[in-house]
């Protein structure tokens, strides 16, 4: 890690620096060269240039918090089937903890904001991208077999699906972020955070109290919540609203999505409710009526009926969209054939010159391929061309999730492994074991892409070395595969003590495996037939805009639509509600809500998702006891 820097920060004397320049939220116009000058030129320039950034105490404490929040993860997932982004709760407590040490004479400099931003990329690394494995297939596979994969091959294998995963995102983020300049909600949140806490003056220091004062209010809601009012709540409404309430059909006034709606806009916000009441309201109600659900079945049995066909209309419309951008995704590839060329290699960009270089996607992609197959063949007698299969089917579900992320804030990689499974249904039925793993390789690869990609947002927006912050997401891989492993072997030394926790996700897994292991023939025929219709649909959404420009903002977004069916009916009411006072705010009040509304909303995230995790531990260590 010859890069990381050890001297004292030296900041441009001639440019501002990112703490004095507004963040980049309405992206840049032109053409994919010009968009990518246009940020070196107003963005990097006074910032990643001459801004301390990768540095060892940086990656080092990254670690450290990625690991500890790690375990508070793998107890959660475990327990609930739910697990917590870590950037931005690793952000805040880097921020205060480093302050803390010049106070006390321990450091003798607080960190850049921009070490922050590669202190978090290793933090999501360490905490987040190697534990949902854990807790989803491998767990899975500890209930259908009865007995643990081998220490070792368990470090291999979720080391390498890592980074696998994180060298996936290096073309995702030039299209992506670069070029199409996705919003990517909790990265706005995250990098509007650390800009107010790291800014002085006024205008700051407003900024600063509307996200205090927003998160303050989120945590009470959160701490009223958990303290008895979400369990009134549901009590009164489910006497009111009966079998409607068993469909998700409910108010549960959560302002995590709240805030995420205020980010994200109208149109997706209202695509989420839309879809989310065809569903909910007309789909679920249609399958009770055809007994193929018994009435009040509840959320968990429901969704595994309406994903199917969400999950088709994400997928189709994602990748169909992709395709055609097709220029820039050679060019984001065209560095490639520089590698092979005996003629002299072009002259870089000066946004070539920062970019993690296409080499090192292509060495992560075919080691990681390699390492992966000859675990599988060799651990799970899943043949080498299975696994070659499930690495490209990776990419292009990792292209879905990551979008999905970047619009909708919300990374459905268990739906997305539910697509690889009933691929591996088809082209290998009867074989369980072959189904589960290779659909791991797609979950936890999209999963480490899109948290890789958020972090890259917060960097883009702040003004980053995209390069340097890669380098610290990868160094996060170690630490988090070694600690996330051995917690994992201690919580769950055995199957039987598996079953006495939750584990929602490696039921679901387990269960799904063993279903589509046996092939197509045993999906039932509406679960075919909503797939048909999810695929149909995305196609259109994405083809009537492209080529009828003018019915585009009439129509839904397909990702929004999509991801409705595999949610909560009150998750997308709240998106949608968040989205309204987002738009009431801009209407109203048009210049303070361009000042408040990011930070009162990033606010609203990080209070509702601190408190939550704090309120869940807890909950999870009373229980315990």
């Amino acid at each position: 890690m010859t890069c990381m820097a050890s001297t004292p920060p030296q900041y441009s004397s001639s440019l501002p620096s990112c703490l004095e320049k507004p963040l980049p939220l309405e992206g840049f116009q032109g053409t994919p060269d010009e968009v990518e000058q246009q940020w070196y030129d107003q963005v990097y320039l006074g910032s990643g240039d001459s801004m301390k950034q990768l540095t060892w105490r940086a990656v080092i404490v990254g670690m450290l918090l990625g690991s500890i929040l790690s375990l508070t993860n793998l107890y959660a997932n475990l327990k609930m089937g739910w697990s917590f982004g870590v950037a931005l709760t690793a952000g805040i407590i880097s921020f205060a903890l480093w302050n803390a040490f010049v106070r006390l004479g321990i450091s003798k400099s607080p960190m850049t904001i921009l070490e922050n931003t590669c202190m978090q990329s290793a933090a999501s690394s360490a905490g987040y991208s190697t534990g949902g494995t854990l807790t989803s297939a491998v767990a899975a596979l500890l209930l259908l077999t009865g007995q643990h994969m081998p220490l070792g091959t368990t470090f291999a294998w979720i080391f390498f699906i890592a980074v696998l995963g994180v060298t996936m995102a290096i073309p995702m983020k030039r299209q992506m972020i670069n070029i199409e300049q996705i919003r990517f909600p909790d990265s706005i949140a995250t990098a509007e955070t650390l800009k107010v806490l790291y800014s002085e003056g006024k205008k700051a220091a407003g900024q600063a109290k509307a996200l205090l004062y927003s998160a303050l209010f989120a945590a009470v809601n959160a701490i009223a919540m958990a303290a008895g009012g979400e369990r009134w709540l549901g009590t009164v409404q489910q006497h009111i609203l009966g079998s409607w309430y068993q469909r998700t059909i409910f108010f549960k006034w959560d302002l995590m999505f709240v805030g995420a709606g205020a980010l994200v806009g109208m149109k997706t916000s209202l695509s989420l409710f839309i879809g989310g009441t065809v569903c909910w309201a007309l789909y679920v109600p249609w399958l009770e009526s055809r007994e193929l659900l018994p009435v009040g079945a509840g959320y968990r049995e429901s969704v595994s009926w309406t994903l199917w066909g969400g999950t088709a209309c994400m997928v189709v419309a994602s990748i169909v969209a992709f395709l055609f951008q097709w220029k820039s995704i050679i060019r984001s590839f065209s560095s490639l054939g520089a590698m092979f060329s005996l003629n002299k290699r072009r002259e870089l960009t000066d946004v070539e010159k920062i970019e993690t270089p296409m080499s090192w996607f292509l060495a992560g992609q075919l080691i990681s391929l390699g390492a992966l197959g000859y675990l599988a063949h060799a651990s799970f007698d899943v043949p080498y061309w299975m696994s070659c299969i499930a690495v490209v089917i990776s990419f292009f579900l990792a292209l879905v999730v990551c979008r999905i992320t970047g619009e909708a804030n919300i990374t459905p990689t268990g739906a997305m492994g539910k697509v690889t499974q009933l691929i591996f249904g088809g082209i290998a039925p009867g074989h369980v074991t072959a189904n589960l793993m290779a659909a791991n390789i797609t979950s936890g690869a999209s999963s480490s892409s899109a948290d890789l990609l958020v972090d890259l947002k917060v960097g883009y927006l702040l003004g980053a070395n995209p390069r340097k912050q890669f380098i610290a997401q990868f160094s996060g891989i170690f630490l988090g595969t070694l600690v996330s492993v051995l917690a994992f072997r201690s919580m769950v030394p055995d199957a039987n003590t598996l079953q006495a926790f939750n584990a929602p996700g490696a039921r679901t897994w387990a269960a799904t495996a063993e279903a589509l292991g046996m092939g197509f023939s045993h999906l039932h025929s509406i679960k075919v037939l909503s797939i048909i219709a999810g695929g149909i649909l995305g196609l259109i959404l994405v083809l009537i805009p492209r080529y009828i420009p003018r019915t585009g903002k009439w129509l839904p977004s397909p990702i929004g639509f999509g991801l409705a069916w595999a949610i909560q009916w009150n998750d997308s009411f709240l998106f949608f509600a968040g989205a309204v006072l987002g738009w009431a705010a801009d209407c109203l009040f048009k210049d303070k809500s361009r000042e408040y509304k990011v930070p009162c909303a990033s606010g609203i995230i990080a209070g509702a998702a601190l408190t939550g995790m704090a309120v869940l531990m807890f909950s999870i260590y009373q229980a315990s006891r």
